[in-house]
């Protein structure tokens, strides 16, 4: 198939083409304000699908949204009329069509238009109805509120938010990419039904900003979001792709002795705690019991045994364990325990723990094994 995408190189446009790639279109016609007109023409005339993305929402003139939003969809729908092309066509809108400005008016005008255009010349037309969409490669302090806040928090910028307690309706541009997709392999909805694009996430402003501002904050704190949350997980990978391109790394607090070191990596009030232990040749390290903290050791590099007792009783438990053979050990409670690094270099093991470390309530007793 040959596909037509205007507004190739904006935000939804990259974002799609990426993903037709990757499913294996290859005939991509791409469009957009800095290509020659001609090549419309030839595509308008080839094409066997149309994704038209292109219009305007920050013009240097209000009379420009009509031109972009209306004026270049009719020069479109026109050169393909002009061939007799019948290709389907997918639409992007905007909710603010609902609403009576300028650039709501024009979008309404574009959206009319093509429902005419597809009734007329019996051709399939999808128009989808976009809230604010989010997601990587958007362009920051421009018209995305998201794209702004995670690119300034990223980049330690000043934001402003005038009231957080705006109610924001916002889809993911992955969502809204395989809406596209499945529109253009299976196709066909009623005639003048608007498209939505499933789910909407509806977040206040200010909670957007607290998670962007938890997400920098993470590389001190180890706090991973939580990412059984389907927005948290969205925002968090949109946060990540606005990072300093010299700031993808950061170094974590080794707690360094004659023995080796202990390194916290990531924490999770709902999933507890992974860190790294490094043992040096000959080294002991544990000798304690739980009342309710379990852990999980995986001996990643060198080779060891960790050894159980329970606590009231003489028997002693031996797992040998190594690098060359992944294998988890879980420690249950009521058990004193200690792992020994049996080999001549390093040991390293990592360990999970099922609650963040409450300096507190350690819940962690001396007993040797």
């Amino acid at each position: 198939m040959k596909l037509l995408i205007t507004g190739a190189k904006g935000f939804v446009g990259k974002n799609l083409i990426a993903e037709l790639r990757n499913q294996g279109f290859q005939d991509l016609l791409e469009y957009d304000v800095d290509t020659d007109p001609a090549m419309l023409e030839k595509a308008a005339k080839d094409c066997d699908f149309v994704f038209h993305l292109a219009g305007v929402n920050r013009p240097k003139d209000q009379s420009e949204f009509m031109t972009g939003n209306f004026g270049f969809t009719s020069e479109l729908l026109d050169a393909l009329k002009m061939h007799g092309n019948k290709a389907p066509i997918l639409i992007s809108s905007s909710i603010q069509a609902e609403q009576d400005n300028p650039y709501g008016q024009s979008k309404k005008a574009g959206e009319d238009l093509i429902f005419q255009y597809g009734k007329e010349n019996g051709v399939e037309v999808y128009v989808y109805r976009l809230p604010n969409v989010f997601g990587k490669w958007c362009r920051p302090n421009y018209n995305s509120a998201v794209a702004t806040f995670c690119n300034n928090i990223a980049h330690g910028l000043p934001i402003q938010v005038n009231d957080p307690n705006v109610q924001m309706k916002l889809v993911y541009i992955d969502d809204v990419v395989a809406s596209f997709i499945d529109k253009l392999k299976n196709g066909k909805s009623e005639k003048e039904c608007f498209e939505f694009v499933e789910p909407v996430h509806t977040v206040r402003l200010g909670e957007i900003v607290n998670l962007i501002e938890q997400f920098r904050d993470s590389r001190l704190t180890l706090q991973v979001p939580d990412m059984a949350d389907g927005f948290t997980k969205k925002l968090y990978s949109t946060y990540l792709s606005y990072l300093p391109e010299d700031q993808f790394s950061y170094l974590l607090k080794m707690n360094v002795d004659q023995r080796g070191s202990f390194t916290e990596f990531l924490k999770s009030p709902e999933r507890g705690q992974v860190s790294v232990n490094i043992s040096k040749p000959g080294i002991t390290k544990g000798n304690h019991w739980h009342h309710t903290k379990n852990e999980k050791f995986l001996v990643v590099s060198g080779t060891g045994v960790i050894r159980f007792r329970k606590i009231d009783t003489e028997d002693i438990i031996e797992y040998f364990v190594s690098g060359e053979k992944l294998e988890v050990v879980d420690i249950p409670v009521g058990y004193t325990h200690n792992i020994e690094n049996l080999g001549e270099t390093d040991m390293v093991t990592v360990m999970w723990v099922n609650e963040i470390f409450d300096k507190e309530r350690p819940d962690t007793f001396f007993l040797v094994v």
